[in-house]
């Protein structure tokens, strides 16, 4: 399978990288703000969702990936202790909060309601696999 590389520009596309890094899991010492360059990195663990197992009991992938935006003028956290580098972070959906067009606010919203509030000049995102792909533990699932 090809690695995935996306790029954002706006809230649909936003979308798409939201669906793709559903799932993604993260430690919060690796996530990088970069102020002098206006750039947020997240390097995570992505569950591979587009593909689907070939073989019935074939396992589910992840994929070492890397989310980023760029034009971030501040980023805030909630329910995220930094103190506490290994602390493992499970993404559950980002979106977009427009304030001014084309600026606004891109919420990612963690498990444990956690979250991060990044001020953006405008949308502005990448998702890129980095890695080869490995056996998923489990499949995640959701409550409907």
């Amino acid at each position: 399978m090809d690695s995935l590389k996306l790029a954002a520009l706006d809230e649909k596309d936003l979308e798409v990288i939201s669906a793709c890094a559903q799932d993604s899991v993260m430690k919060t010492g690796e996530i990088q703000y970069q102020a002098k360059g206006k750039r947020l990195v997240l390097p995570l663990n992505r569950f591979v969702w587009e593909r689907e197992p070939r073989a019935k009991g074939q396992p589910a992938e992840r994929r070492r990936s890397v989310l980023h935006f760029d034009r971030v003028t501040s980023v805030k956290s909630s329910g995220i202790d930094r103190s506490k580098p290994e602390t493992v972070l499970s993404l559950l959906t980002i979106r977009f909060l427009p304030v001014e067009t084309p600026s606004g606010k891109i919420e990612l919203i963690f498990a444990d309601k956690a979250s991060l509030l990044i001020d953006v000049e405008c949308i502005e995102a990448q998702l890129a696999d980095i890695g080869g792909a490995w056996a998923a533990q489990a499949k995640p699932r959701h409550g409907v």
